[in-house]
């Protein structure tokens, strides 16, 4: 990847995790012209990753994520540093659900290495991760496959859901508002994962610090209802007081 490219990259992450950004400030970060920033934001405008206003950029909705692609990409190190952690905290012969979203696809690579674990997902990509290992069963859950990511959704999905209880459920999120609210995009997605959360005896919020105070349209729950959140970093002083009072657990993976 050209130095371009991981400039871009970081533009995008910049850009998500604080909802708005100058181009002063990101011509400080990258230590370059504001006039090369405002070359990068006008074409990264034109490629629809950010919305360009006068002096700088902002993510491009609340009403809808970033591409699937995009997100595949975007944080991918700290995402496998994630999953490694989570991996560590994930017995073997455990039963668990696995919901939609690239870092619990990192997830499920770093359970490769388990034994006798019994997954329920509705994404079809942890799926097929998780069916190369002859240890592991595998169950999918029914619904409609949306096509822009391979997530399951629907009421058939919650249905089916419904029928388990696990010991484990790995969930991501799109963002976590200031008060410690969960928030997300697809209000179908939302519902399965209501049903992930209500019928598991421990929950995991697996995201990286970049989803914190990145804004979305659908309330999915709260801090307070994780058992424990994995991220790559403390995400700041600032949320200090609303992790605390959540009285969740934190591991971070640096």
């Amino acid at each position: 990847m050209g130095k371009l490219d991981r400039r871009r990259r970081e533009i995008l992450e910049l850009v998500a995790s604080n909802s708005f950004m100058t181009i002063d400030s990101l011509a400080d970060h990258f230590s370059v012209t504001p006039q090369t920033i405002r070359r990068d934001i006008n074409e990264m405008a034109e490629e629809g990753l950010i919305a360009r206003y006068h002096g700088g950029a902002a993510s491009v909705s609340t009403t809808e994520n970033t591409a699937y692609q995009d997100r595949q990409v975007l944080n991918l190190g700290s995402k496998r540093e994630i999953a490694k952690l989570v991996a560590e905290h994930i017995p073997e012969g455990a039963s668990l659900f696995i919901n939609i979203g690239t870092t619990n696809e990192e997830v499920a690579h770093a359970l490769s290495g388990h034994k006798s674990l019994k997954i329920i997902t509705n994404n079809l990509h942890v799926a097929e991760i998780c069916a190369a290992n002859q240890g592991f069963e595998v169950i999918i859950a029914g619904g409609v496959v949306r096509q822009r990511d391979f997530g399951v959704i629907g009421e058939a999905t919650i249905d089916f859901i419904n029928q388990f209880k696990v010991d484990y459920a790995i969930i991501g999120i799109s963002g976590v508002d200031e008060d410690g609210s969960l928030m997300d995009f697809d209000y179908r997605e939302v519902r399965v994962a209501r049903a992930i959360i209500s019928n598991a005896r421990q929950t995991f919020l697996c995201t990286d610090a970049s989803k914190f105070g990145r804004r979305a349209m659908v309330r999915l729950g709260h801090l307070s209802e994780i058992d424990a959140l994995f991220t790559d970093r403390h995400p700041g002083p600032n949320w200090a007081d609303v992790i605390r009072e959540a009285d969740v657990s934190v591991y971070t993976a640096n």
